[in-house]
């Protein structure tokens, strides 16, 4: 037992909560009591077998028990009752053990309190035998006075009525002291005190004469915070303590705002002049903001102080001057707010340099987060909406120079192509071909380049650290309408536009671009359309997490425009190419005299002009073009030969007996023919590779050299000479287009339409004609 006993007083009582926690319940439910402590009432069970009863009976249980059970359910019910015996046990001695620091501590607090209340007995018996003592001092006192209270009443009424006439008469010697020593709060506070008194007896002589002196005193003194309101050299204490004074004084409250509002101007508007000074736009807008935006914030704060949050106390509380000093301080405010940011944006509208973006938006982030300062000071003002307002104009005037900016880069990235591809010229032509894909990567690389560092400089104004960026606008407008639409989309806009430009002027030789120039252009908006486009803008929603609430451009929008800029260049270019070589065919046709020509010993050089031109333009398209596709070519492509007529048309126009019956069957046939040939479109859009081009280029030329043909007259010199230069264009030009047949029947066509009119027409032999180009 003492061992058990050491053993539960070593443990900690709270060491077992679940088990504390069912004692408690044993003893609340021994006890009566609910959870909350209170009895709980119970209908006494009067069975004599309830062994938790009150009216239980051993005796009776038993009896019953060997009644009713078996000899193995006694057996049980035995030891589950000697466990049950033995837990009851268990449980009591551990609420004793657990309890017994408790039980000592509370006998050891019941001993001290009788020891306390045995004093505290003592004490209130002195205590009470003290009250008794005042208690028949007091009746004593009260009893021998009682015959002079109503005298000494009477006497102290006469004494407090003297006093206060001796103070009105010595009054106006108290203002005059106050008025020297400049104690205004003193002797305003004095007048006001006896103000009723010497109205309500000024019908007296001498009150009126007192009153009189009051008022003139009162009236100078009046006047001297008047002045000192004036001169505003005084501190806000001070300066509050003034207006206060005249305010109790009855001095118009709407005319001390006025006042003071026009004193606040002319230094405001002193700040403003200064800044007229500043060039650059950071120290601008940083002396702006320590010089006007401080001093408006002072005034503000002053002013409130003074005539809006000041307790209004007697006839002030009737005037409601808050509400009216409020109203002209919101009028002030906006009129001096608007001088300032009438300043800031002629200033800001100066700033024409995009080099550095992060001076403008560290500029603004400080001119939009000084105003915040008149938000917190007069809540409903205008002024922080009409500053974000500027902020944002500021970022749609930026983004504006900087499409400006592109648009020049663009020019001027142009203009050094269009040097370069000069520059060969005028030293070695064979360096001319090999550097057009280095001018086309170097010139696409470069807008690139500028067209990040653009939108690098543009981010800045949605940084998180600038205060303007959690604005609406710039969270989505901003990003959507600026950046995008107003400069990305519109520059990629401006160099489709651009480029389109070079083939709206046309003349005999192309106008004055190089063709060169047209094939680059041509290249440079074919790969926009493939791959540049659609990364610019994927790259622009990413860096401005662009979200398309409002109507934007589709990427496929642009993509057909760069292809129809694309298509259009090319288109160009190959027009005027096929001018170019066209002139030269036109004027080889035009200054001959084919009637009386001499016999053919060679190729005209101008045909071999024409092979040289088409080989470089091969040449120059391959750089930038895919091959493209062609139709198979036939084992003797290069050997072809061109008769003037076939089959029995020949024989009928070389007959000794020509009639004119004869010619008129041979045109009938020679139309016929062309109708079932398969008409050439030659003018028609090219397809982006270097077949096509120079097909298109071939078209071009043999046309005109067709339509020349059937403007002249040729002798038989002169068909013979045509059949050469045929024939050797055919050797060479077969392997430029993509259907070698195209070639042979304008070439067929040529002949033919020179054979119909020639005065003599004796072809030459096919041998001879070969023998003359190979050597030619």
């Amino acid at each position: 037992m003492d061992g058990d006993i050491c053993a539960t007083a070593t443990t900690p009582p709270d060491s077992d909560p679940a088990r504390k926690r069912r004692v408690h319940g044993m003893l609340k439910l021994y006890y009566g009591l609910n959870e909350e402590g209170k009895t709980v009432d119970q209908a006494e069970s009067m069975n004599p077998c309830d062994i938790n009863g009150t009216h239980f009976d051993p005796e009776v249980y038993l009896n019953k028990l060997r009644r009713e059970c078996s000899l193995g359910e006694l057996m049980d019910q035995e030891s589950c009752m000697v466990k049950q015996i033995r837990s009851l046990d268990s449980d009591m001695q551990t609420l004793v053990y657990e309890n017994y620091n408790k039980f000592i501590s509370a006998t050891d607090t019941i001993r001290k309190m009788k020891n306390d209340f045995k004093k505290m007995e003592d004490e209130m018996d002195c205590l009470s035998t003290n009250m008794a003592a005042i208690t028949e001092f007091s009746a004593h006192i009260s009893g021998t006075l009682q015959d002079q209270h109503a005298q000494i009443t009477k006497l102290s009424g006469v004494h407090t009525l003297l006093r206060k006439l001796q103070f009105l008469f010595e009054l106006p010697a108290r203002l005059n002291k106050c008025l020297e020593l400049q104690a205004y709060s003193q002797a305003v506070s004095s007048h006001r005190r006896a103000r009723c008194v010497l109205q309500q007896y000024s019908h007296m002589p001498s009150f009126r004469g007192i009153q009189d002196d009051c008022h003139a005193i009162m009236d100078k003194l009046a006047q001297e915070l008047r002045q000192k309101f004036r001169d505003g050299g005084s501190s806000a204490k001070d300066l509050s303590e003034c207006v206060e004074l005249l305010l109790q004084l009855d001095e118009p409250a709407e005319e001390l705002c006025d006042k003071f509002l026009i004193h606040a101007q002319s230094r405001l508007e002193a700040n403003l002049r200064g800044l007229e000074a500043e060039t650059d736009i950071l120290e601008f807008i940083d002396r702006g903001c320590n010089e006007f935006v401080s001093s408006l914030c002072l005034v503000i704060a002053s002013y409130q102080e003074l005539f809006v949050n000041r307790p209004q106390e007697g006839n002030l509380a009737s005037k409601n001057i808050p509400h009216m000093a409020i109203g002209k301080l919101h009028a002030f405010v906006d009129a001096m707010a608007t001088c300032y940011f009438s300043l800031v944006e002629r200033r800001i509208q100066e700033e024409k340099s995009v080099g550095d973006n992060s001076l403008l938006v560290r500029a603004l982030d400080r001119f939009h987060r000084r105003l915040q300062a008149v938000a917190k000071l007069l809540p409903g003002s205008a002024v922080p909406s009409q500053g974000t307002e500027i902020v944002v104009r500021a970022a749609r005037e930026r983004i504006q120079q900087y499409l400006a900016a592109l648009q020049s880069f663009y020019l001027d990235s142009l203009r050094d192509v269009r040097q370069a591809l000069a520059a060969p010229r005028l030293a070695t032509g064979k360096d001319a071909p090999a550097s057009l894909p280095e001018l086309l990567s170097s010139l696409s690389a470069s807008i690139l380049n500028q067209i990040k560092s653009v939108m690098a400089s543009v981010q800045l104004f949605t940084a998180k650290d600038i205060t303007f960026s959690n604005k609406p606008y710039f969270k989505g407008e901003f990003c959507s309408q600026g950046v995008r639409e107003s400069l990305v989309v519109n520059f990629i806009k401006f160099v489709c536009q651009s480029s389109r430009q070079f083939c709206e002027s046309v003349g005999d030789r192309g106008g004055s671009t190089p063709p060169a120039l047209l094939l680059l252009l041509s290249r440079l908006c074919l790969d926009y359309e493939t791959s540049t486009i659609t990364y610019i803008l994927t790259l622009t929603d990413e860096q401005f997490l662009v979200q398309h609430r409002s109507p934007v451009t589709a990427v496929a929008a642009l993509c057909g425009e760069a292809r129809e800029a694309a298509q259009k260049l090319l288109n160009h270019y190959v027009k005027v190419q096929g001018l170019i070589i066209s002139q030269m065919l036109r004027k080889s046709v035009e200054t001959r005299d084919w009637v009386n020509t001499i016999e053919p010993r060679n190729v005209r050089a101008v045909m071999k002009r024409v092979v040289e031109d088409t080989t470089s333009i091969d040449v120059q398209v391959s750089l930038l073009y895919e091959e493209g596709t062609r139709k198979a070519h036939s084992s003797d492509s290069s050997k072809r030969t061109f008769s003037v007529y076939s089959g029995s048309r020949q024989q009928t126009r070389y007959a000794p007996s020509y009639t004119p019956s004869a010619a008129m069957d041979t045109n009938f046939l020679s139309n016929i023919h062309k109708l079932f040939s398969e008409r050439i479109d030659i003018f028609s859009p090219v397809e982006f590779n270097k077949v096509s081009v120079v097909t298109g280029i071939i078209k071009i030329s043999l046309k005109t050299f067709l339509e020349c043909v059937r403007l002249r007259t040729f002798g038989r010199y002169g068909l013979q000479q045509i059949q050469v230069d045929c024939n050797y264009l055919q050797m060479y030009l077969w392997r430029f287009v993509s259907d070698e047949n195209l070639v042979h029947f304008l070439l067929d066509e040529i002949v033919g339409s020179t054979a119909h009119r020639c005065l003599d027409p004796a072809p030459m032999e096919q041998s001879v004609i070969e023998v003359i180009c190979e050597r030619g």
